[in-house]
């Protein structure tokens, strides 16, 4: 068995090798642009190379395509706006994909936002969780304007406008931002003892009455939504705020502005890890894996300094960027114990 499993993976990477010679990639809207701009730089840098093809299709679309096999017709890389999740792990490895190499490429924030004509609001994740949660601390949401949910927020209806359920960011909106301003209240701590399954839901189970509003995995879209409508409010990452600060103004969460520095000391509450993961198994069969993570991996690509940092990514500490270009020179592959 295990030597027609080795036969069969043996082939598959074959075929790789001769069905495709340019660099695939797919994953996080959020991760994109940067993704986008070093495959750029890498084709100018490496001529002999096709330029990598690189498609916005969300964080779980993306590893859901990565972990369906190995092969011609399967992705070589995929960009993350979360880490990747143990359960995902196991479907990569039921389907022969058992060597991923996990890289952080740099930090982001979660932010809200709104048009800069827009009424002017500070929030709370307590805040957010009792705008936009189906069933904040289990009872049905009937608040309609931002004044229902706090007295010192102005009478606006509520209309948060967020990315789909195969997003990072979507996963982020509910893990560090309603879900975080969920566990604020003592009486879900009780409850998540009492029937954790049942607490999960309560805490990020999103409204479907209008007050959240999916937008797709375009997150200059909803840059474009909130310009049009300036009583809205929108969830995306840093960089597209950074990219539209003419138009937007980040929106404080608990007293903290979504600055570069408030993301990378991670004071910003809603700040979070960027990450690319890579198919081992493709490196030597398809053209050109190990150099573009060369070019990945440079400070003069991910640095404080760096060409990506113009474009809004806020570079990760000195520590996690040398273990994250460790990764990409050595490829050692994840542990999969090390994931949840």
């Amino acid at each position: 068995m295990i030597a027609a499993a080795t036969a069969t993976l043996t082939a598959a990477c074959a075929d790789t090798a001769e069905a495709r010679d340019q660099i695939r990639v797919v994953g996080s809207s959020t991760v994109y642009p940067f993704t986008t701009a070093v495959a750029e730089q890498f084709a100018r840098a490496n001529p002999k190379f096709k330029a990598p093809i690189v498609e916005s299709t969300g964080t779980g679309g993306g590893i859901k395509l990565f972990c369906s096999g190995i092969g011609p017709n399967t992705p070589d890389i995929v960009n993350a706006s979360r880490r990747i999740k143990a359960s995902e792990v196991k479907q990569c490895a039921q389907n022969g994909v058992t060597k991923i190499v996990e890289i952080q490429v740099g930090l982001d924030g979660l932010v809200l936002a709104q048009a800069k004509n827009g009424p002017a609001m500070e929030l709370t994740r307590a805040d957010v969780y009792k705008a936009i949660a189906a069933q904040p601390l289990g009872k049905k949401n009937t608040a309609r304007t931002w004044k229902d949910v706090n007295a010192k927020l102005p009478a606006n209806k509520i209309e948060l406008i967020g990315p789909p359920p195969t997003s990072g960011t979507r996963d982020s909106l509910n893990e560090l931002m309603v879900g975080a301003g969920c566990k604020t209240f003592p009486e879900m701590k009780a409850m998540e003892k009492a029937d954790k399954k049942k607490a999960e839901a309560i805490c990020t189970t999103l409204r479907e009455d209008g007050a959240f509003i999916e937008a797709g995995e375009n997150d200059n879209l909803i840059v474009q939504k909130l310009v049009a409508n300036p009583n809205a409010v929108g969830a995306f990452g840093y960089s597209f705020l950074e990219e539209n600060q003419d138009k937007l103004r980040g929106i404080k969460i608990d007293g903290v502005e979504p600055t570069y520095a408030n993301i990378q000391s991670f004071k910003y509450p809603a700040a979070r890890s960027l990450y690319i993961y890579v198919k081992a198994q493709h490196v030597g069969t398809i053209p050109g894996i190990k150099e573009f993570l060369g070019e990945y991996a440079k400070e003069s690509t991910w640095g404080p300094r760096g060409y990506l940092a113009r474009r809004g990514l806020v570079a990760s500490p000195d520590k996690a960027r040398a273990e994250a270009a460790q990764a990409a020179k050595t490829l050692k592959p994840l542990d999969p114990a090390s994931v949840k």
